[in-house]
């Protein structure tokens, strides 16, 4: 699987310029693409339409107000996110702990592209702050899940204070995206994969059962 850099920002040039593709998946390719690079309320219906090689008219038979359409884009990302915790999953048959370093390497591999702008979701909620956002319930969704997932992958993989565990990874994992955004893979956000492997080393596990 490609990273999530390049799921975010690429796969508008394989859709743009194939009107095979329906209407509503260009829509959404060229809004992931435009929200991402250039940040949500910047872009126009006006410029997302002609970059799907489409119309308004047909981008609001798919999503009725701009506010559905971002709310609609904040969703592929979470897609993206579950199924890169799920390919973590399958390659590591019944070793959680593999599967939970495999996904701390597939989330550093990911900080470290080079066309990252820091996490989307992260960057949408700074743009809507108003909690009546259609966006605002898919980011905090997103987000909880996100911590969810990784303390249940810290409980299988039998640590101890899982929930703790879970939590300092996503935190460090948050902190990297908003450091990666303002200093580049230079800063210590490019730094992520190592310390969240010196976290997990420095806490006890249960022997397995």
């Amino acid at each position: 699987m490609s990273s999530g850099a390049e799921e975010i920002l690429k796969t508008v040039k394989r859709t743009a310029k194939n009107e095979e593709i329906p209407p509503r998946e260009r829509i959404l390719d060229a809004a992931r693409d435009l929200f991402y690079s250039r940040g949500i309320r910047c872009v126009s219906v006006d410029e997302i339409a002609a970059a799907a090689q489409t119309n308004k008219m047909t981008l609001y038979r798919h999503f009725e107000s701009k506010d559905r359409l971002v709310a609609e884009y904040l969703k592929t990302l979470n897609a993206y996110a579950v199924a890169r915790d799920e390919e973590a999953r399958r390659i590591h048959p019944g070793d959680a702990e593999a599967q939970l370093r495999e996904l701390i390497a597939r989330v550093g591999n990911d900080l470290c592209a080079a066309d990252l702008r820091g996490c989307p979701m992260a960057n949408a909620a700074v743009e809507f702050p108003e909690n009546n956002h259609p966006a605002r319930e898919v980011i905090e969704d997103s987000k909880k899940q996100q911590c969810e997932r990784l303390v249940r992958m810290c409980r299988e993989a039998g640590y101890a204070d899982p929930e703790q565990l879970g939590e300092e990874l996503f935190l460090l994992f948050e902190g990297a995206c908003v450091n990666v955004q303002s200093q580049g893979r230079c800063g210590p956000g490019s730094r992520f994969t190592k310390m969240a492997n010196a976290l997990l080393n420095s806490r006890e596990r249960h022997p397995p059962k």
